[in-house]
């Protein structure tokens, strides 16, 4: 399907996200979306690692907001000094950590069922973005990958010069923070290689440009976006019928 209207459909729900802080919204789509991973293409264990962080983060989220959060109400469950948790703050933790996984989850199945290309020539296509802008953030998704063998390359180096942290936190911190700049001046050298090739090649030239594939909207990807849209207004719906919606500003 067209790359732009495949995150349009993301974006919806995640927009719709940012309003509400009821578990049940985010639950309602989460559903939607889990339903929806069969037909993306992509296999579970890679949607799985990708996904790993996500769930990390938004459980750490959720936790610290039900135990030091400010909502009260309901049945005390912990009370012990600065950790207090009710049913109510543990609600609204649940409710954040939805929220979390609610707007990030769209958005990773739809990149991981995306072929960068195809989504840099539809933001040129659909969007008219500037070519210069669309292919070379494409050239800097392409060099993520080697941004973790770089990293490595740079730890088995300084384990054969002999520089090793220790037991030393202090230390290691140190050394982390040195690798991290190796790192960051290394990615800088390749991406200014990397510039002036593509300039080399006319990425930067005035002329039009032509396109080895056309990218089409289709009435299958109007109906995604208008399918995302139904989905989230419904689980709003839902939730504000059993008096669960909370809105953000209200």
């Amino acid at each position: 399907m067209n790359p732009v209207l495949k995150l349009a459909a993301a974006t919806v729900p995640g927009t719709a996200l940012l309003t509400t802080t009821d578990p049940v919204t985010p639950a309602l789509v989460l559903v939607a979306v889990l339903a929806t991973i069969p037909f993306a293409g992509v296999p579970l264990r890679l949607l799985a690692r990708r996904c790993r962080l996500l769930l990390i983060s938004a459980t750490a989220v959720g936790l610290v907001n039900a135990l030091l959060g400010t909502t009260t109400g309901g049945r005390v469950l912990l009370d012990a000094g600065p950790l207090d948790l009710s049913t109510g703050s543990a609600l609204a933790g649940l409710g954040i950590s939805l929220r979390v996984l609610g707007i990030a989850l769209p958005g990773v199945l739809v990149l991981a069922s995306t072929d960068p290309v195809d989504l840099a020539d539809s933001l040129v296509q659909q969007v008219r973005a500037p070519a210069r802008f669309a292919y070379g953030a494409l050239a800097a998704l392409r060099l993520l990958p080697l941004l973790t063998e770089e990293w490595g390359t740079i730890a088995m180096a300084r384990r054969a010069r002999g520089i090793d942290a220790g037991r030393s936190p202090v230390r290691v911190l140190r050394l982390f923070a040195s690798q991290v700049l190796a790192l960051l001046v290394a990615a800088i050298r390749r991406g200014t290689r990397l510039a002036t090739a593509m300039d080399a090649r006319g990425f930067d030239s005035g002329t039009a440009r032509t396109f080895a594939r056309r990218q089409h909207v289709t009435l299958a990807d109007v109906a995604l976006v208008a399918g995302s849209t139904l989905v989230t207004a419904a689980a709003a719906a839902v939730s504000m019928e059993t008096g669960a919606f909370r809105p953000l500003l209200g």
